[in-house]
């Protein structure tokens, strides 16, 4: 069986193979994130220092996801998964559809998950974040090198 071309839309089990692996990404990065404000914030009120802790890991999620999706359209895991996150006519994403899409996708969890069940109904197998954003998740043909010249 032959890889689908570039721009296919990502099957389904690719796409939540890469988020399982995203999700080890990102807590990475959040442990690495909470540090400094750890060492700030030692002495604080525990119930402000919460509040502050939780807005601050939002934000910085925010920050990994939107920046990497508007450069390149790929996180690290999309990469090794071959995806990659484009707008629903296939252009790069734009800043303000990316921080949609990061707020869609943040409902979608804090609702249990819905809107990555939704693609089992969706008649595209699209997650309902990326339809109420307008991107879709595409599929990356691996690229072949060419021998290095002798």
């Amino acid at each position: 069986m032959s890889a689908p071309p570039a721009g296919y839309p990502a099957g389904l089990g690719r796409r939540l193979l890469s988020l399982l692996y995203e999700t080890l990404l990102l807590a990475a990065v959040l442990l690495a994130g909470m540090v400094p404000l750890a060492l700030l914030t030692g002495d604080w009120d525990v119930t402000l220092k919460r509040g502050l802790i939780q807005l601050s890991l939002l934000a910085l999620a925010g920050l990994y996801f939107v920046w990497q999706w508007t450069h390149g359209g790929q996180t690290l895991a999309m990469k090794t998964w071959r995806i990659r996150l484009v707008a629903r006519e296939g252009a790069a994403l734009s800043t303000g559809r990316a921080l949609r899409r990061y707020i869609w996708a943040l409902v979608s969890v804090g609702l249990g998950g819905t809107g990555f069940a939704w693609a089992l109904l969706d008649r595209e197998r699209q997650f309902l974040h990326d339809r109420l954003a307008g991107t879709r998740i595409i599929f990356v043909p691996a690229t072949t090198a060419s021998p290095p010249p002798r």
